[in-house]
């Protein structure tokens, strides 16, 4: 899953990135915490709504290993299956009950970091990778509360 990648030099990440991935964790600890204080009548659309926002980010994340991989002229086509697999897998838990697909979203997110930690330094997008952990710690614990409050 590794490549040579031209050298980008490390700047700092563009403070309307970091407060844009800041205002993304919004409907992760909102969704979290609507699945513990919504009335029961409400609850199936407050985990719906955590689930298909983790999916719509998951899809995001996927689409990062795309753009990774048009800047190369023969990418591997691990990176391309890659880049699907997590919204795959976000759509799945979506049709599940919250109480596992929540926590299948948590897992996944974790693991989208788990592969970026290694792929972005072989990119050169290294730099990212401090706010892409503490976004998906954000965003899998958001799941996994919602998943418990289920």
């Amino acid at each position: 899953m590794t490549s040579v990648a031209p050298a980008f030099p490390a700047a700092p990440l563009p403070l309307m990135a970091r407060r844009l991935s800041v205002a993304g964790l919004v409907p992760f600890v909102g969704g979290a915490l609507l699945v513990w204080l919504v009335h029961e009548e409400a609850h199936p659309y407050a985990t719906l709504a955590l689930a298909s926002y983790a999916a719509v980010v998951m899809s995001f994340l996927g689409g990062i290993h795309w753009g990774l991989a048009f800047r190369h002229a023969a990418p591997p086509a691990l990176w391309f299956a890659w880049g699907v697999l997590p919204s795959l897998v976000a759509w799945l838990a979506v049709m599940m009950p919250p109480s596992a697909g929540l926590v299948i979203d948590g897992a996944m997110l974790l693991a989208c970091y788990a592969v970026d930690r290694r792929l972005y330094p072989a990119q050169g997008v290294a730099h990212w990778l401090n706010l892409r952990f503490r976004l998906s710690a954000v965003a899998a614990l958001s799941c996994l509360l919602g998943a418990a409050g289920s």
